[in-house]
């Protein structure tokens, strides 16, 4: 018998081949709910995006499966087993890292192979040079030596990026990796995320561009503290849905709007 957290109860209807299976979450802050009664399977092998309004608990619905928040009630599973680290990697928002911490793009890289080489190890010739790689992956070879501190913003997000990539996970939980990057490094993280997806992989990524679900996007989670609807993209992000996720915000929903009637349009004239 596998353990629970505090009030999880039968997850018999949970599959345990989902990389990430989320059972009869509630996370509360000072004793105000911020995610209620979250029941989610992640499919395998998809590119998997969490839409919601500022505030409905996406960040914290990440922070809270990788256990970094605790949980009122609920249980997490990965692979129908407690979080196996060296199979997870994690790309945190941007303004949480202190980006004027003397170290180089390639440092910051490198730092993800310390699961699997030992806190204790140093780095070695090999683990630089699966770090210089990761960096080749998302375009910053050139910026390998350069401190974090003196990147852009987009260049720092596909620092972290990389430093994901070395870890060579299963299934990567990134939040808001297209957050103020310009098109041309929204289009490199994609291209990255397609790769990693056709070598198998899950994604799932938090996400505010409503308009590029349908292209960028497999399966999505509409969130809003409770799971408003969760399913491929073509079957479940509708408007009547948006509708549900967002309430009254009418300028994002005409945003989507749009997005869905020229994808309407595409289909109609293919």
């Amino acid at each position: 018998m596998t353990s629970q957290r505090p009030g999880a109860t039968d997850r018999s209807e949970h599959d345990d081949r989902a990389p990430l299976s989320i059972h009869d979450m509630t996370v509360a802050y000072d004793r105000k709910p911020v995610l209620w009664d979250v029941d989610l399977d992640i499919p395998e092998g998809q590119l998997v995006c969490i839409v919601g309004p500022n505030g409905a608990g996406k960040s914290t619905l990440l922070k809270a499966c990788l256990g970094l928040l605790p949980c009122v009630s609920g249980d997490v599973r990965f692979w129908g087993r407690p979080i196996q680290r060296q199979r997870v990697a994690y790309v945190p928002q941007r303004e949480s890292v202190d980006w004027d911490f003397p170290v180089s793009a390639l440092d910051v890289v490198a730092m993800g192979t310390y699961r699997k080489l030992g806190w204790l190890r140093p780095v070695g010739r090999r683990q630089r040079t699966q770090a210089l790689e990761a960096l080749e992956r998302v375009g910053l070879t050139e910026f390998a030596s350069r401190q974090i501190s003196q990147l852009s913003g987009g260049q720092q997000q596909r620092v972290f990026l990389a430093r994901a990539l070395v870890q060579n996970a299963d299934l990567y939980l990134m939040d808001e990796p297209f957050a103020s990057v310009d098109a041309s490094t929204e289009e490199a993280i994609m291209d990255v995320l397609r790769e990693l997806r056709q070598n198998g992989r899950t994604v799932v990524c938090i996400h505010h561009d409503l308009q590029t679900v349908r292209e960028s996007f497999d399966w999505v989670v509409m969130l809003n503290m409770r799971v408003v609807a969760a399913g491929p993209v073509d079957e479940v992000f509708t408007m009547e849905n948006l509708r549900r996720t967002y309430g009254g915000r009418l300028t994002l929903l005409d945003q989507a709007a749009t997005a869905l009637g020229q994808a309407t349009r595409s289909l109609q004239g293919s």
